[in-house]
């Protein structure tokens, strides 16, 4: 009961010192953020830029301390697109980049869209780096596609002409270009990018020498750009329209339109000028307030280490006395399992030795049967056979008139001896039983050998040894299984058998060129061929050994004492 009191205690102080920290400042909800960035955005909209840089800041605190990634991306984009209204380029870059990291965090594909979009249009138009700025085009354009927003593909897609065709690489740019040419009626709702694209296909036909369609194509784009009162793609027009005025050495006419482009440039020099002093009269300069966004992250993670910290110190107690219990239940369970594990093993040694016992009984068995059959074949059957034939032989000595009946008879009577007497030598051979071991193997391996497969007996040892009777007929019948798997299993044309004999007992070594088989995926434990040869070898003490890999044939040791 104490500990558990005392575990309440501590979860009391843990409790405490988190709600401390975090009550210092009000969290704003998820809705209170919304109202307060869609104010930013009509602020930024409207040109108020001062007012959404405000407001851009307090909503960027307030979505920080949330911990909101999704409104954090949010803030510092608008951050980032005021400063791109005020064209200051590299603070809007470094505010972009910002957003981009949180949007990333949140999955906000169409804010990563807008702002690889903006990316571009900084390092393609105000830095002047073409091909850093058509690879942030591309990804806008596949964040385009997995978000599905069709407006946004054409845009963007018009976006990588314009810039492919300011550095001249027009084969590039035409594929997108065709591209809005096609699409943009469907999507382009308010005529925003006529303007450009017109520009963007008198560029093109001014390139490949169809001077009428771009001339055409130049005057449409003017045209557009007074109608729809869109000065700065208006002074993108008289400027490129120029240029091909000047190539085709018209020069008074492109006097003109450069004179007018210099005109609309003047006076968004002139607006640009008063948007920053706007700006800088209400105490917002560029570098103070970007001094300013930085010490908001910083005093958030500081806030933020503080809470972790205090709530670290809080929890070491608890883990200390949490752990100890835990380790006390490992070592519980270990202890556990240890016991049970050797209690397992016991009981699996003894099912090992009853399965091994059981296997010798049957090896003993069948060999013991087999020496009985054997000589009960050859001392009863054959016997019998002998002295019927033998009888039959003096009857037909005595009389000079025989049937088909009785020379029928006696060819049966032959042929089933014949039988008999080998079905004992199988079961038993004679060789083995007069000559011993060596002479029989010898003998074995003279029989096995044909035209196409020829087994080769090496014997070290002394042809005249004999060993125990019991001893020489278990060796005998495994080599004979050894050999009768490589006839039927190995597809081999030489095999050999060698035979060596020291203090530590007999050794013998079977090889065949065969086709071999993968030792990883043998189971002694499985089948009757090998594993029963490895229980006999096992029941004399002996040690069984297999190297085969596919196609380089199979080598068998075997050691027994003797």
């Amino acid at each position: 009961m104490s500990m558990f009191r005392l575990l309440l205690l501590f979860l009391f102080i843990f409790l405490s010192g988190s709600i401390s920290v975090y009550s210092q400042q009000k969290k704003y909800s998820e809705k209170e953020l919304l109202k307060l960035y869609n104010e930013a955005i009509h602020n930024l909209h409207n040109g108020f830029n001062e007012k959404s840089l405000i407001q851009s800041r307090s909503l960027l605190n307030h979505a920080i301390l949330s911990k909101n990634d999704n409104i954090t991306a949010r803030a510092y984009n608008i951050i980032a697109a005021n400063f791109d209204n005020l064209t200051e380029p590299e603070k809007a870059l470094f505010y972009y980049k910002k957003s981009l990291i949180y949007a990333e965090n949140a999955n906000n594909y169409e804010l990563q869209n807008w702002i690889y979009n903006n990316l571009g249009n900084i390092y393609c138009f105000d830095k002047k780096q073409y091909e850093k700025g058509i690879d942030y085009y591309l990804k806008s354009l596949e964040f385009s596609k997995v978000d599905k927003d069709t407006t946004q593909i054409v845009f963007t897609k018009l976006n990588i002409a314009w810039a492919y065709f300011d550095i001249g690489k027009f084969k590039e740019g035409q594929p997108y270009l065709d591209f809005v040419n096609k699409h943009h009626e469907e999507y382009d709702d308010k005529n925003s990018i006529l303007t450009i694209l017109h520009m963007l296909n008198g560029m093109y036909y001014g390139n490949i020498n169809n001077n009428t369609k771009a001339e055409f194509n130049f005057k449409k784009a003017i045209e557009n750009g007074v109608k729809y009162d869109e000065k700065s793609d208006l002074s993108y027009a008289h400027q490129e329209y120029a240029k091909f005025l000047s190539k085709n050495g018209r020069f008074e006419e492109a006097y003109k339109n450069l004179t007018a482009y210099n005109k609309i440039a003047d006076d968004f020099d002139d607006e640009e000028r008063m948007r920053k002093a706007n700006v800088a009269g209400i105490n917002l300069e560029v570098d103070e307030y970007k001094r300013e966004i930085d010490k908001i992250e910083v005093q958030s993670k500081q806030k933020e280490k503080q809470f972790h910290s205090e709530k670290e110190r809080n929890k070491k107690i608890i883990t200390i006395m949490l752990s100890l219990f835990i380790v006390s239940i490992i070592l519980f369970y270990f202890f556990y399992q240890n016991t049970k594990l050797k209690q397992k093993n016991r009981i699996k040694n003894i099912q090992n030795k009853i399965h091994q016992n059981i296997i010798n009984a049957s090896i003993d068995g069948q060999e013991n049967e087999r020496k009985k059959i054997a000589l009960f074949l050859h001392d009863t059957i054959s016997a019998s056979l002998s002295s019927a034939g033998m009888h039959l032989n003096v009857f037909l000595s005595q009389h000079s008139i025989v049937t088909d009946e009785i020379v029928k008879t006696k060819f049966i009577l032959d042929e089933t001896h014949d039988k008999v007497r080998d079905l004992s030598h199988d079961l038993l051979p004679t060789l083995l039983v007069r000559f011993g071991l060596l002479y029989a193997l010898d003998d074995l391996c003279e029989k096995n050998s044909n035209s196409t497969l020829h087994f080769e007996y090496v014997n070290s040892v002394s042809i005249k040894n004999r060993y125990n009777e019991k001893f020489e007929t278990r060796i005998y019948f495994i080599i004979s299984e050894l050999l009768n798997n490589i006839i039927k299993h190995s597809d081999a044309n030489k095999a050999q058998v060698l035979l060596t004999e020291n203090k530590d007992g007999l050794y013998i070594q079977i090889n065949d060129n065969g086709k071999g088989f993968d030792i990883n995926e043998f189971n002694f434990v499985e089948g009757f061929g090998l594993n029963q040869i490895k229980a006999r070898i096992n029941n004399m003490n002996g040690h069984f050994d297999v190297k085969s890999k596919k196609n380089q044939g199979t080598s068998i040791k075997i050691k027994v004492p003797i």
